[in-house]
C-alpha cells in the first residue's frame, strides 16, 4: 500500500514487527528442546529464550514504530528490515551445517525473507531511497548477542536468588 505522498502504509512498517513475532514464536517454541544435549551449543532454557526474544523485540518494535513515524524513510527501520531479511540466510545456513532442523528455519524462508523482500520492494515503489546504514546492520549481531547475554544473566540471577528467597521463608 503506497500513500499519496510517496510513503508506505502500515503493512510495511508495522508488518516488520508482525513478521518478527511469527518467526520468533517458532524460535521460542523450539529453542530449548533443540539445544538440549547438543555438543558445542549452550543449553538454552525456555526462560532464556523468552528473555532474549523480548529484548530483541523491543528493538524491532522501536524500528517498526520509527518506520511508521517516518513512512518508511527511517534508516533505523530500513536497517532493521534489511538485517531481519538477511538473517534468514543465517537460519538456512545453520540448518545446512547441522544437517537438519534448527530453530527458526521454517519461518526464515517462508516469512522472514519473503516479507523483507516484499517490504523493501514496496519502499522502492513508493520512491523511497532504501539505503540502510552499514553501521546499523553491524549492530544486528551485537543486539542479538547482547540479548542472549542479558537473558543468560537474568536467568542465573533468578536461579541464585530463588534459593535465598525459599530458604528465608
Amino acid at each position: 500500500m503506497v500513500g499519496k505522498s510517496g510513503a508506505v502504509g502500515k503493512r510495511v512498517t508495522r508488518g516488520l514487527l508482525a513478521a518478527w513475532v511469527v518467526h520468533d514464536l517458532e524460535e521460542l517454541a523450539t529453542t530449548a528442546r533443540w539445544t538440549r544435549g547438543r555438543e558445542h551449543v549452550p543449553t538454552t532454557t525456555t526462560a532464556e529464550a523468552a528473555i532474549a526474544i523480548g529484548v530483541v523485540g523491543v528493538v524491532i518494535a522501536a524500528a517498526a514504530a520509527d518506520g511508521a513515524r517516518t513512512f518508511g524513510r527511517s534508516k533505523f527501520f530500513q536497517s532493521a528490515l534489511t538485517g531481519f531479511g538477511l538473517h534468514a540466510v543465517v537460519h538456512v545456513a545453520s540448518s545446512a551445517v547441522w544437517r537438519g532442523y534448527t530453530p527458526g528455519v521454517l519461518t526464515a524462508p517462508t516469512v522472514v525473507a519473503p516479507f523483507s523482500w516484499w517490504a523493501l520492494r514496496r519502499l522502492r515503489r513508493a520512491g523511497i531511497e532504501v539505503n540502510p546504514s552499514p553501521r546499523g546492520l553491524l549492530w544486528f549481531p551485537v543486539i542479538v548477542g547482547g540479548a542472549h547475554l542479558i537473558a543468560r544473566l537474568a536467568t542465573r540471577v533468578r536461579e541464585n536468588t530463588a534459593g535465598v528467597t525459599n530458604s528465608a521463608a
